[in-house]
């Protein structure tokens, strides 16, 4: 019988809070990434990139590639895979740099 990594430490379920993505209400966890509380909601992309408005979500993981960026309580460019879900939080999808209200 396989156990869950949760289990083999004996760990128990934390209390979780919400965050908003896209204007819809995932649980999130302390501690967790916004990468981390995306994914468990099977969420998979969350920027578009500049050119051709290509989907993309987390590539690294680890803060390197810049793939994961969203926009968090107005502050675009945030790296989903390093930034802590805090109760509250607004996140959304960014749209190439994030800066689209800077266009000229």
């Amino acid at each position: 019988m396989m156990r869950s990594p949760r289990e083999l430490v004996g760990g128990s379920p934390a209390a979780t809070y919400p965050i908003e993505f896209d204007g819809r209400e995932l649980p999130a966890e302390e501690g967790q990434s916004l990468a981390a509380v995306l994914w468990a909601a099977g969420i998979l992309a969350w920027r578009t990139t500049r050119e051709g408005g290509a989907p993309r979500g987390a590539f690294c993981g680890i803060g390197v590639c810049y793939d994961c960026l969203v926009t968090v309580n107005g502050r675009p460019n945030q790296r989903a895979c390093l930034v802590p879900a805090h109760p509250g939080d607004t996140v959304t999808t960014q749209e190439g740099t994030g800066h689209a209200d800077l266009a000229v």
